[in-house]
C-alpha cells in the first residue's frame, strides 16, 4: 500500500477503532496492514547468541528500509528482493518472539492495547518519531556494515504505555 493510500486509510479507519472491536482473527487484510505503526524495528537485523539463545537488536537495517520514512522501499515486492523477509500473520505471530514489545501485532496478541503514540490513535507518525519509538535517524543500511556485532543497541527494546 502506498504511503498516500495508507494515510488516507488511516484517517478513514481511525474513528472506527477497529482494533478495539475486533480480534486479530476478525480483522480484514486492510485492517491488519493498518495495525503496523511503521516504526521499522522489524526491519532491523538481529543476532541470536548461539550459546544462550539471547536476542540482540542492532541498528543495522534491511537494505530496503527507507531510514527517513521508516518504511520498505519495495513493500509489495519485498520477498523478491529479500526472500528471508518475514510476513507477520495470524498463523505465525506467536512464533515471532523477536518482534519488539512495542509492536502493535505483538501487543494485541498479548492482550495489550495500542500505545498512545500509535498512528491509528494520533492520526500520523509524528508522535511515534518524537518519542523515539521508530528507527528514524537511528539506522545504518546493511550494505554499509561488515560486522553486526559492532552495532548492538538497546533502543528497539523501548516500550511505552
Amino acid at each position: 500500500m502506498s504511503t498516500r493510500l495508507r494515510v488516507q486509510a488511516l484517517y478513514r479507519m481511525k474513528n472506527m477503532a477497529f482494533w478495539k472491536e475486533k480480534t486479530l482473527a476478525q480483522m480484514n487484510s486492510e485492517q491488519w496492514e493498518l495495525l503496523c505503526d511503521g516504526c521499522g524495528k522489524c526491519c532491523l537485523n538481529k543476532i541470536i547468541d548461539d550459546e544462550t539463545e539471547e536476542l540482540y537488536y542492532t541498528n543495522v537495517s534491511c537494505q530496503l528500509l527507507d531510514a527517513q520514512q521508516c518504511q520498505c522501499r519495495h513493500y509489495e515486492q519485498r520477498f523478491d528482493f529479500v526472500p528471508s523477509c518475514t510476513k507477520v500473520t495470524l498463523d505465525n505471530i506467536a512464533e515471532l518472539t523477536w518482534l519488539p514489545d512495542s509492536c502493535a501485532y505483538r501487543r494485541l496478541y498479548l492482550g495489550r492495547s495500542l500505545p498512545s503514540w500509535h498512528p491509528l490513535v494520533t492520526g500520523d507518525k509524528q508522535q511515534m518519531h518524537a518519542l523515539g519509538m521508530s528507527t528514524q535517524g537511528k539506522v545504518v543500511n546493511e550494505t554499509k556494515v561488515k560486522y553486526l556485532e559492532d552495532h548492538i543497541v538497546l533502543w528497539p527494546l523501548k516500550d511505552s504505555d
